[in-house]
């Protein structure tokens, strides 16, 4: 820890909507930002003149919506030429391009062009409620716990703690979200009994599932999965294309093709950020009504786009979405080796799972049995954070959480055939040896190549390569004699070590793999911390000519109002024809200030004060 003082701050850092929450005096305080709102949305929009982030980025989206970027989350620790992202590229505003393999956001940024990564973009989310935590605490802050999908295998991991780095953060640890709903859950719940509980966490990116045991603050994970390509706006996207269709065939115009430009000269992606908002409007509020409206003022051509939408029609769009999320509850309790009684409680995290026919599924799923609603969906998982985070800093206004977690993805290396061979499978409790012998495959071998790998795939290649290494100089001999012998070790941190020793020689070798080394070259790393610091003196810059600029307008209208107060008992009075005088005067020089410092400001307001303090002596 950098400093005992502080307190670490929880981060649920999410695709669509970000969230920050703290452990003061005991108390488990979710933050909220500037705008009064506790969750924050995942949005970084760049103009002309600065860089917003949050509320000010989405309310002018539409305006600015090749500059704008949300679901960075996704793109976390991806190739550019993966399929989801692929498939994503054509419905989303902005544009995604391609560096080294990677993919990269390019947005127009004071005249011009720059690229960033996803690192980049989730840093900045990551800045942003850093600074509401230390806004709310009142001084820095450095330590965090940051959350992430159950089902993210090591390279988002490794991308997210980069993005702490970036965003100034010393990342403590890494906590699953479903890990940290249970927490949520289980905090203070003085029940001395043990509980199965089944966390359904459905957000705006991400899905994953995962039953723990919890008996008061011990939380053991009994097993886990997820889709990392599931959520909420996956819904949104369903209804877009659909709502695509409907406008080609009754309009012949496509406005998901990128090329396109219509009447008035807007572009695609104006177009598809306000099909995408209204969409996104309608199905929140068929979570509380049974019809909701999709409605979108002059989307194109000046015409006004109005349609129908039931959670009926809504449930027929997405029907495999939802049938997704039960199927793979059903693996986690094959995993756990659990059946639907065995299950005390069903815990409710995400926005998403406010989705009735979600709930309708779930509920059908565990007998009707009745679905916990006891925390918040979109506060859960950062109130769990900073439950988490002020345990291991050894915060003693609460109470010590002991966790167990599992392996959330199978281990294993590359053998005969491009096959993976499993060494620890997933769901396997934490810390974990495990140890395996092969053979040689070809006479006289003089050394064996070890990959490892994680991933649930049956060819080596379709899963995640975490790192390799060569044992060489192994007792020669025909294939199948020499013993190559292979160990995992999997400890509490999630720091793998494999080591390859030939048992008929002794000799080994061992490559030990981080999931919090980061993956950015730390050069790239370094300069992206530059960067991020430059980003962050302009924003403070930014914000405190916003400040002086409020000030000085708040003194203007209680300085007019004290005028015409005393005005209405001395008419003649000549001083306050002066003071008039420098208040209009005040007026008309902030109506012209848009390139003022914040020194004129202060000097403007210090003038005004004056004037404020003769009239209440007086």
């Amino acid at each position: 820890m950098s400093d005992v003082q502080t307190p670490a701050i929880g981060i649920d850092l999410g695709t669509t909507n970000s969230c920050v929450a703290v452990v003061l005096n005991g108390r488990v305080e979710v933050i909220a930002n500037e705008m009064g709102k506790r969750i924050t949305p995942s949005c970084v929009a760049f103009t002309e003149e600065e860089r917003l982030i949050g509320h000010a980025a989405k309310y002018q989206a539409i305006f600015n919506s090749k500059n704008t970027i949300f679901d960075a989350k996704r793109l976390m620790g991806m190739k550019y030429h993966d399929e989801n992202i692929q498939n994503r590229i054509r419905l989303w505003p902005f544009n995604v391009v391609e560096s080294s393999g990677h993919p990269r956001f390019r947005v127009q940024y004071k005249n011009e062009m720059k690229d960033f990564s996803p690192e980049e973009i989730s840093a900045m989310i990551l800045q942003k409620m850093k600074a509401i935590a230390e806004t709310y605490i009142g001084s820095p802050v450095k330590d965090a716990v940051v959350t992430v999908p159950a089902y993210f295998n090591d390279s988002q991991r490794q991308a997210t703690m980069d993005a702490g780095k970036i965003a100034g953060l010393n990342i403590v640890s890494l906590l699953n979200e479903p890990s940290a709903a249970a927490i949520a859950y289980g905090f203070n719940q003085k029940k001395g009994m043990r509980q199965n509980v089944l966390v359904f966490d459905f957000g705006g990116g991400t899905f994953d599932v995962a039953i723990l045991s919890i008996t008061e603050n011990d939380f053991e994970v009994i097993a886990t999965s997820g889709d990392t390509s599931l959520g909420g706006s996956d819904i949104d996207e369903r209804l877009v294309v659909h709502f695509i269709e409907e406008i080609k065939k009754k309009h012949n115009k496509d406005i998901s093709d990128k090329e396109i430009k219509v009447k008035n000269e807007e572009d695609s992606s104006k177009i598809l950020t306000k099909l995408r908002n209204a969409c996104e409007r309608a199905k929140r509020n068929l979570s509380s009504s049974t019809q909701s409206e999709v409605l979108s003022e002059s989307l194109f051509d000046g015409i006004d786009f109005r349609a129908n939408l039931s959670q009926t029609r809504l449930t027929k769009l997405c029907s495999d979405l939802f049938t997704k999320t039960i199927n793979i509850v059903e693996a986690v309790l094959e995993s756990s080796k659990m059946g639907v009684d065995d299950i005390d409680e069903i815990v409710l995290a995400g926005g998403s799972t406010r989705i009735p026919k979600i709930q309708e599924l779930l509920q059908g799923k565990f007998n009707n049995k009745k679905l916990n609603h006891k925390i918040h969906p979109d506060e859960a998982v950062a109130y769990g954070a900073a439950v988490y985070a002020a345990s291991i800093s050894s915060d003693k206004t609460i109470e010590n959480i002991k966790f167990v977690d599992v392996a959330p993805l199978t281990l294993g290396i590359n053998v005969l055939g491009n096959l993976m061979s499993p060494i620890i499978p997933r769901n396997t409790k934490l810390p974990a040896t495990v140890m395996k012998k092969y053979v040689t495959t070809v006479d006289y071998q003089s050394g064996v190549d070890i990959k490892v790998y994680e991933g649930e795939r049956l060819s080596s290649d379709e899963n995640n390569l975490l790192g390799e290494f060569s044992l060489e100089n192994i007792q020669p001999a025909k294939k199948g004699i020499p013993q190559i012998e292979v160990s995992f070790v999997v400890d509490m941190n999630g720091i793998l070590t494999v080591t390859a020793e030939d048992t008929a020689t002794g000799r080994n070798e061992e490559i030990v793999i981080r999931c919090n080394k980061g993956r950015l070259p730390k050069h790239e790393v370094e300069r992206m911390i530059t960067e991020a610091k430059e980003f962050q003196k302009e924003d403070d810059k930014k914000e405190k000519l916003r400040a002086a600029r409020h000030e000085l307008e708040t003194l203007c209208v209680e300085v007019k109002d004290l005028i015409s107060e005393q005005r209405d008992d001395d008419l003649e009075n000549l001083e306050l024809d002066n003071f008039w005088g420098v208040y209009t005067d005040t007026e008309e020089w902030l109506d012209e200030a848009e390139q003022a410092t914040e020194e004129e400001y202060r000097s403007r307001y210090d003038a005004l004060v004056e004037v404020k303090e003769r009239m209440v002596s007086n």
